[in-house]
């Protein structure tokens, strides 16, 4: 392997020189037998290769999904924790905030959070702050509260987050002086891209004061739309629910004649829930992502054809699917600077019954949108494990020093990634994988993209 490229190298606040408290029991054997990485351990991104890679012979694919930008040896800093730590536990003040919209696994993470810091490292000065980056403004009025094992005891079989949350900008200046004010030498933050902007704002201001902060970033998206990474928490638990909503819709869709069971499922830019959760039943007949332009005319003459055979039909659609046509010149936007988008199951819906009325085609749809449910509920046991694994490690991450760094799994390996290596962009599903041929495979629905679909 040659030299570790510069965009994922790991940011520290210095050198490690204490003993870590962490196996503390064990002490009297080796490092690796008490279970501690060192910092040049890595973790291949690129796990498979093309075999003209190793020949050096010319790839006959016209598509080859090893021709990538990426050299074959990138790879990530391995987490977990280190034998020499950064911080003295007796002088750490730690603190958590969530961010954005919900997501299952939120109070996990801060479970996870709250018991590796106290329980492996006996640090006993941890905040929650409340209702996202307004909780570190001084006069925002919310108060932080006390975190222990005993505080969070139970928070696992919650949904949404005990600390609460909220979306927009809080000026950096102002956050890092409360965290100046308060003591806290290490942050967590837990949240999707907007989240971790911010973060890196509050980097560049924490750099800028030469102050030893740690800010480790936890993400939160629930559309798994993270570049480089497996998954995200929260997705195992979509996926699941979501499942069991395109089955309510298959069922609705049989108990009338010529039904149309219509889901509109998360994904602003990605479409993997929509993707997932239809291949976990089998149900549907159509699957709309975001990464996938539909021609509506062909989708809707697909769809009449579907209904004449069958009489009845389950469309599954993402929830950033179509918006090219839909969005206004100066649409508005969230106080996290997303574009609001339009709602596409109101328009396909509408869009279904205006075409099918003029056709006087007899027909109905029974709709469903599920998102808030779904946002809202526990995770599950997938997920809850998932959530346990990245809170440990964060904080073995931030005792030893690391910063500006947000921790994910990548080839099943957990990693320290670089927070401004994945801000700004979406890992989409990618429409030559396999997940995606699974899910035309199974639909039947290619003539809704081609060229040359069938008039009826």
């Amino acid at each position: 392997m040659g030299v570790i490229d510069p965009r994922v190298t790991v940011k520290t606040l210095g050198g490690c020189k204490v003993l870590s408290p962490f196996y503390e029991h064990v002490m009297k054997t080796s490092a690796r037998d008490r279970g501690f990485l060192c910092d040049s351990e890595r973790v291949l991104y690129n796990v498979t290769t093309c075999s003209a890679e190793i020949t050096g012979e010319e790839c006959g694919h016209e598509y080859c999904p090893e021709k990538e930008d990426l050299p074959t040896d990138f790879s990530f800093e391995r987490a977990g924790p280190r034998e020499k730590i950064y911080f003295r536990p007796a002088d750490v003040r730690a603190g958590i905030v969530t961010c954005g919209g919900l997501c299952p696994g939120l109070n996990n993470v801060i479970y996870a959070l709250t018991t590796a810091l106290w329980r492996n490292y006996q640090v006993r000065e941890i905040f929650g702050f409340r209702f996202g980056y307004a909780g570190l403004v001084a006069d925002s009025g919310y108060a932080p509260v006390r975190l222990d094992p005993d505080v969070v005891d139970g928070w696992t079989g919650l949904g949404g987050t005990k600390l609460g949350s909220s979306r927009g900008n809080q000026d950096p200046k102002r956050m890092v002086d409360f965290l100046e004010k308060n003591e806290i030498n290490i942050l967590f933050a837990v949240g999707g891209d907007g989240t971790m902007r911010g973060a890196l704002d509050i980097a560049e201001e924490i750099d800028r004061r030469d102050a030893k902060i740690s800010l480790i970033g936890i993400p939160k998206t629930i559309d798994n739309d993270i570049v480089f990474l497996d998954t995200t928490f929260g997705y195992r638990t979509a996926v699941e629910v979501a499942a069991k909503v395109i089955e309510s819709a298959h069922v609705e869709s049989k108990g009338a004649p010529n039904c149309v069971g219509l889901v509109k499922l998360m994904g602003r830019d990605s479409g993997f829930i929509a993707c997932a959760a239809s291949l976990a039943t089998g149900y549907p007949n159509y699957v709309l992502i975001p990464e996938q332009p539909v021609n509506l005319d062909k989708f809707l003459a697909s769809l009449k054809r579907r209904l004449f055979k069958r009489q009845h039909a389950v469309v599954v659609v993402a929830e950033g699917v179509g918006q090219e046509s839909m969005q206004a010149e100066n649409a508005p936007k969230d106080a996290s600077g997303n574009v609001v988008y339009g709602d596409i199951g109101l328009f396909l819906k509408n869009a279904i019954a205006q075409r099918f009325n003029e056709e006087k085609f007899e027909h109905s749809i029974k709709y469903i949108d599920p998102s808030y449910t779904i946002r809202s509920v526990p995770a599950n046991a997938d997920d809850a494990v998932y959530c346990l694994h990245l809170g440990q490690d964060a904080v073995h991450a931030a005792m030893a020093g690391k910063t500006e760094i947000l921790l994910g799994s990548v080839n099943g390996k957990m990693v320290h990634l670089p927070i401004g290596l994945i801000v700004n962009k979406r890992k989409k599903v990618d429409l030559f994988s396999p997940l995606w041929r699974m899910v035309t495979q199974m639909t039947e629905q290619l003539d809704i993209f081609a060229d040359n679909a069938p008039e009826d």
